[in-house]
């Protein structure tokens, strides 16, 4: 009926909503290991080992101990308060699979823009897809041990942000800092909500 918890699989009984969230960015930027930090299931992934054929097509910069990426989804589930459900859509970070993310974003609430900082660039396309779409969104930064100290004005003219757009900072691999961010952005959207109520 929903209340078997101690195994973790059904929502609660008390959940009355559930809201679709996508966790969306560029390849490598820490998306599976966001959803993996936060869910309260197992994440389903659909990782592949990555070959020698896709070497010329994905870059490695940044994240050279790279050996697998998610060819489909990540899917999570994170129950944020008693009456309210978060799931997690995840999707693969490069060009070729803007399909599945157009495909996976219908009906989603809002997006996780995950970046980081030591390769901007490489988050315009993922901002673009969820800009595109109106989709609202946060950008999340996500912190890498060399991850340079640049001030909020210039990161936000870096992404040309609309100065309601929320930029934070996270760490993807801890479960505080990771459900902080999916706080963040649930704020903002209840937020817009108000706004247009």
């Amino acid at each position: 009926m929903g209340s078997r918890l101690s195994d973790g699989v059904y929502v609660r009984d008390t959940v009355q909503i559930t809201a679709k969230l996508m966790v969306v960015g560029p390849f490598g930027v820490g998306k599976t290991t966001l959803i993996g930090a936060v869910s309260e299931i197992e994440p389903l992934r659909t990782e592949e080992l990555m070959t020698q054929n896709g070497a010329g097509v994905d870059d490695l910069t940044g994240v050279p101990d790279k050996h697998s990426t998610t060819v489909a989804l990540d899917f999570g589930r994170l129950t944020l308060a008693e009456d309210l459900a978060l799931y997690l859509f995840g999707t693969p970070g490069q060009q070729r699979f803007t399909q599945i993310w157009e495909d996976l974003s219908r009906g989603a609430y809002g997006a996780l823009v995950l970046a980081d900082s030591r390769f901007l660039d490489q988050s315009f396309e993922a901002l673009s897809l969820v800009e595109k779409s109106a989709l609202p969104h946060i950008v999340a930064l996500n912190t890498f041990p060399d991850t340079p100290d640049y001030p909020g004005t210039e990161l936000r003219e870096a992404f040309d942000l609309d100065p309601g757009t929320p930029l934070i900072t996270c760490d993807a691999r801890d479960r505080r800092s990771a459900k902080a961010a999916l706080i963040a952005l649930v704020q903002h959207l209840y937020a817009g909500h108000q706004e247009s109520s």
